[in-house]
């Protein structure tokens, strides 16, 4: 009975413990005191990361191109490997090798976009 559970114990374990190592090293290696708070360096330490944008943003904050650009292109490419899937279902019962020379091709061509979209600068945060 209990060993139908063990699965789901290893896992609340492992998260716990990693969840606090991560804390202990925070509380072992990180900053010690915050600077002084009237100081521009003092405000960004104690503002939460808040991935690059302004914690408060106004009616007239407007995203860059670039932001819809690279939202786009992660849209396109985590579609198209979200159908290597279902290959990878059937690829053990498939005796066919052309399937293989399917998915190799696929990705190829995915690594072909990468490149041309990588030198045409899209992936220049800017």
């Amino acid at each position: 009975m209990l060993h139908q559970y063990l699965p789901i114990l290893v896992f609340a374990a492992l998260g716990i413990l990693v969840g606090g190592a991560f804390a202990t090293l925070n509380l072992l290696l990180g900053p010690k005191r915050l600077k002084d708070p009237t100081t521009s360096a003092g405000i960004r330490q104690s503002d939460p990361y808040e991935c690059g944008l302004p914690s408060e943003i106004s009616k007239t904050f407007r995203f860059g191109v670039s932001f819809y650009l690279i939202a786009m292109l992660f849209i396109l490419f985590d579609i198209e490997v979200v159908f290597l899937y279902p290959v990878g279902a059937i690829l053990n019962s498939a005796d066919s090798v052309f399937v293989l020379a399917e998915v190799i091709l696929f990705v190829a061509l995915l690594f072909v976009a990468l490149v041309y979209v990588w030198r045409k600068g899209a992936l220049d945060w800017r």
